[in-house]
């Protein structure tokens, strides 16, 4: 019996590593539906009792504002053009200051977060951990830096319901994703930590404070120049 179970679990795992590559490689040129993270969003209106309709168009990389792109490197994690998928030393300093107690501190980078909202559910167990680490590995050999981005700019929550770049301007600034501009697209980083609580439209001290100090490490990364370095070259020739 524990044979033939072993023999059923690995033949289970290889199906869904199997799986798992094809439907990276597909994401790679086919724009995601959707997310997982939205599906759980409209689940949770509907036990509420107060649905509401999920917003999001996909745009592709020339129609999103560089501004942006800049801004959520700079807001969210500096190092994207660098590491393969974990910040490692942002997540020994997570740890330890999450052992202090207080506030959670979160060490996530843009790659992780991507695997987190496409592909999983929320939460803090070890199996979703394990599963992050699978899918973040999977896009930072598959996809080029560049793609990973695109996709999270089209699909990270911006406010209730509101997902993707050109949804999140239109709702906060009645403009386009091409059409941000630097304070916009600075003040849209800056809630990327808690979009559901605060407002990039409506932006609280504590919010216009952090959206002055991101155009501070937009300016310090070199603007726009800094994307350049988006599709650097010791990716694999695969993923180029």
């Amino acid at each position: 019996m524990l044979r033939i179970f072993l023999r059923r679990f690995t033949k289970a795992l290889l199906w869904f590593a199997g799986g798992s590559v094809v439907l990276v490689l597909i994401f790679r040129v086919v724009p995601p539906p959707g997310t997982t993270l939205m599906v759980e969003r409209k689940i949770e209106s509907w036990i509420d009792g107060e649905p509401i309709d999920l917003q999001r168009t996909w745009k592709p990389w020339d129609e999103i504002s560089d501004d942006l792109k800049v801004a959520v490197i700079a807001g969210e994690d500096q190092k994207f053009p660098e590491h393969w998928g974990f910040d490692f030393g942002a997540i020994q300093k997570a740890l330890a200051h999450n052992e202090l107690g207080g506030t959670i501190r979160g060490a996530s980078t843009l790659s992780q977060q991507v695997s987190k909202n496409l592909f999983l559910w929320s939460g803090r167990s070890w199996l979703r951990k394990g599963l992050e680490a699978w899918f973040t590995g999977l896009i930072e050999v598959l996809w080029p830096k560049q793609r990973i981005l695109e996709v999270y700019l089209n699909s990270v929550e911006w406010d209730e319901g509101v997902f993707g770049a050109e949804a999140a301007a239109r709702h906060h600034f009645g403009v386009s994703a091409k059409g941000l501009s630097r304070q916009q697209s600075s003040l849209l980083a800056a809630v990327l930590p808690n979009p559901r609580v605060w407002s990039a439209s409506h932006p609280t001290n504590y919010v216009a404070r952090r959206a002055g100090w991101i155009r501070q490490q937009m300016s310090q990364l070199g603007g726009d120049s800094y994307l350049v370095g988006i599709n650097d070259s010791r990716r694999a020739p695969w993923s180029q």
